[in-house]
């Protein structure tokens, strides 16, 4: 099998381009990033890319497409690149893969596409976080995919934590500081990078046809009280220190996805249970207390 991964230097390729090395189906897995990836091996071959240039030459002749390239958070970059990169340009590499017939094609989504609700099935309704761009993105994508792409997989992991994982979710977690809630606070979900792992990998080697979307999310659930906040801020105010880091540093992205803290969002992961025979090796807690660990 011949596997192209975009952004192959993300933080979720470093743990995903290793275990697609180590599989003996896989030949040979093209990379492609705006950055090196830090890894290699023979079966790597990394090329950097502008996912925004044609797509063909570096299709040729692959099997699969694993799209993990994604812009989250935008510090300084304008509303509008950010968009070219995640809604256009995705659209057009899909479109080239399905025309060149690659038959596994795999679109890293999330679970910021629901904006909340609890026990959610792939069926709930889209409803990303206003001012969100990163998951109004991936909810756009999701709307293209069911009317254009239908047969892509698209994979909607909860918060994807691990060694790897992006940076600002660890410097989060492990802040003294917390957002106060007048309610009991909401229900939450994370899922361990190797989880995630696992799900693309299982899509990849499926035996039948897989399609459509799928949730990740580790058994389990947390609350921010779990967290054990010495300090708690009022929703606005946490707001509007992100917002002053945002626009003077770039720091964090848009802070409307503060919202989110304040709304239960959990998901009901038996469709990739029963079709992918996908079984998360990780709970909520035990992924939680190896991100938080000194």
């Amino acid at each position: 099998m011949r596997v192209c991964v975009t952004g192959a230097a993300s933080h979720l390729a470093h743990a995903l381009l290793p275990a697609l090395c180590a599989r003996p189906e896989v030949e040979t897995v093209i990379g492609l990033d705006l950055r090196p990836t830090g890894f290699v091996h023979p079966k790597l071959t990394h090329y950097i890319a502008d996912l925004r240039a044609p797509h063909h030459h570096w299709l040729a002749g692959c099997d699969a497409l694993v799209h993990l390239a994604f812009v989250v958070l935008r510090g300084h970059m304008p509303a509008h690149t950010m968009r070219a990169i995640n809604v256009e340009a995705t659209q057009r590499l899909f479109e080239t893969a399905a025309r060149m017939g690659i038959a596994r094609l795999v679109h890293l989504s999330s679970a910021a596409v629901y904006g909340h609700g609890e026990n959610l099935t792939e069926d709930a309704p889209l409803s990303p976080l206003p001012g969100f761009l990163y998951a109004a993105h991936k909810a756009m994508l999701e709307a293209w995919f069911e009317d254009c792409l239908p047969q892509a997989v698209r994979l909607r992991p909860h918060a994807i934590l691990g060694p790897c994982c992006q940076p600002l979710l660890r410097t989060l977690l492990r802040l003294p500081l917390g957002v106060a809630l007048a309610k009991s606070s909401p229900r939450l979900q994370c899922v361990h990078e190797q989880d995630v792992v696992a799900a693309i990998l299982a899509v990849l080697f499926a035996p039948g046809d897989v399609r459509g979307p799928y949730n990740l999310a580790a058994p389990g659930y947390f609350t921010l009280d779990d967290l054990g906040r010495r300090l708690r801020l009022p929703p606005p105010v946490a707001r509007g220190l992100l917002y002053t880091a945002w626009r003077l540093t770039g720091f964090g992205g848009e802070p409307d996805w503060v919202a989110g803290l304040s709304h239960s969002l959990t998901l009901d992961c038996s469709r990739a249970r029963l079709q992918l025979a996908w079984q998360p090796r990780h709970d909520v807690r035990a992924t939680l207390a190896a991100i938080m660990a000194p």
